[in-house]
């Protein structure tokens, strides 16, 4: 072989292994780098951040742009943080958000800038869409991380929170509770997009005669959150009283297998036909009755216009009960009015169940007719476990409050006329059969 070629090809056999050397060499000090980065930033750094409350790192700050929310949710390389929680916060990490464009000095705590108010942890994180506990007290925060202040909705709820962000548990909204009997009908359903639209809840009181016809009504109302509630199986002109043991029974207990065929469940309180009921009938059926506070005469007026006055205009006290009848259209009509109205001038518009619950109250067989401070503080509502009343909060109502006698009194139900043995009129706007 020619000695020009041979001495060609060893000259470039050695360059092959002195790359092949430098290569090799050129690995072992991308290993040692990683390493000593991995000891620095996951050992050292968060030791340093502990003791000294400093990030070691330049940290960077929040800038809100509700523009920019869908970006914090993450991609397929850096997906957000999950809840563990509903409602609980989300930890997302500064340095992987999009919207994030500033630094500065910044220790692990609270921040505020012109965007507002907002929370770093030592770990470079910050919490956004939910609320979280710091320091013993309760935020919201937004999507962008920022807390919120006066009432901020979670889910049915309507919460508050004072002017540095802390939860306050004291302060609620107006509480009422909207009633409706003789359904389910044909306006029914109106009346349920009207609450669905305005995060309301509302009690149904309904006769088991006119289930059937509205299966698919009578589940809409539970898939919304609104109450089930008996109201006889077809409203007998005698009244529950003017009943045998057994033949209430019937009434009751025919009326709740056809809740339950349509919606899976019975119902959890009742209503008497005129409000004629005392203790045998509460009994008997096993069930909280309810009266009322507030009569609208709606099945009386027919009258749109009139129904809404009676409400707007009439004693809306906290703990209110409010009877309507959603069998009759003026009455929806007036009821896709009153329910924004009072949406919108900060009243909460709850169950029977729910009002009693907010109010610290358990349930009993018994009769109730409102929940005010006024009745409570009086020992007027049965089951009542809440704290003792200031003695003022009686002088604000009149006594007219909850009824939990044996229901003697009052069974006016729409009705001008009380009711007597002689069944002259029993009339409060539902359908005769």
């Amino acid at each position: 072989m020619d000695k020009k070629v041979l001495r060609e090809r060893m000259r470039k056999k050695q360059q092959q292994l002195r790359r092949r050397k430098m290569m090799k060499l050129g690995g072992y000090i991308l290993a040692v780098i990683l390493v000593v980065v991995f000891i620095v930033k996951g050992v050292i750094l968060p030791i340093t951040k502990g003791i000294s409350g400093k990030d070691a790192d330049k940290p960077v700050q929040v800038e809100a742009d509700a523009d920019k929310t869908a970006e914090t949710k993450g991609t397929e390389d850096e997906p957000a943080a999950e809840k563990k929680e509903e409602g609980e916060a989300v930890r997302m990490p500064l340095a992987t958000v999009s919207h994030i464009t500033k630094a500065s000095d910044m220790t692990a705590g609270w921040h505020e800038d012109e965007n507002g108010k907002w929370y770093q942890n030592y770990d470079r994180t910050y919490y956004a869409g939910g609320m979280r506990e710091i320091d013993g007290k309760t935020y919201s925060f937004d999507d962008n991380g920022y807390i919120q202040t006066g009432w901020v909705s979670d889910g049915f709820d309507d919460l508050y929170f004072n002017d540095d962000g802390s939860y306050n548990p004291e302060k609620h909204k107006t509480r009422i509770a909207l009633t409706f009997d003789d359904g389910p009908g044909q306006y029914t359903d109106q009346l349920l997009d009207c609450l669905e639209e305005n995060n309301a809840h509302a009690t149904f009181f309904m006769q088991g005669i006119n289930v059937g016809e509205w299966e698919s009504t009578v589940q809409r109302m539970v898939d919304i959150g609104c109450e089930i509630g008996n109201h006889s199986w077809n409203h007998p002109e005698v009244t529950l009283q003017g009943l045998s043991d057994d033949q209430v029974i019937e009434q009751i207990q025919k009326t709740d297998a056809a809740l339950e065929k349509a919606c899976g469940q019975k119902s959890t309180v009742a209503r008497a036909p005129y409000g004629a009921a005392g203790d045998r009938e509460f009994q008997l059926a096993q069930k909280p009755f309810f009266m009322w506070s507030l009569d609208t005469l709606d099945w009386k007026t027919m009258s749109t216009e009139s129904t809404v006055d009676a409400v707007m205009n009439g004693d809306l006290t906290d703990g209110s009960i409010i009877l309507m009848h959603d069998i009759h259209e003026p009455s929806v009509q007036a009821a896709l009015q009153i329910i924004p109205q009072l949406v919108e001038k900060g009243y909460k518009l709850m169950t029977v169940s729910e009002l009693a619950e907010a109010k610290d109250v358990e349930l009993q067989y018994a009769s109730y007719a409102d929940f005010w401070d006024s009745s409570l503080a009086k020992g007027l509502v049965a089951g009542y476990n809440g704290p003792l009343l200031e003695s003022e909060s009686s002088e604000e109502s009149s006594d007219e409050g909850s009824d939990i006698s044996d229901g003697e009194e009052d069974y006016s139900d729409g009705s001008e006329e009380e009711y007597s043995d002689e069944g002259e009129d029993y009339s409060d706007g539902s359908e005769e059969y």
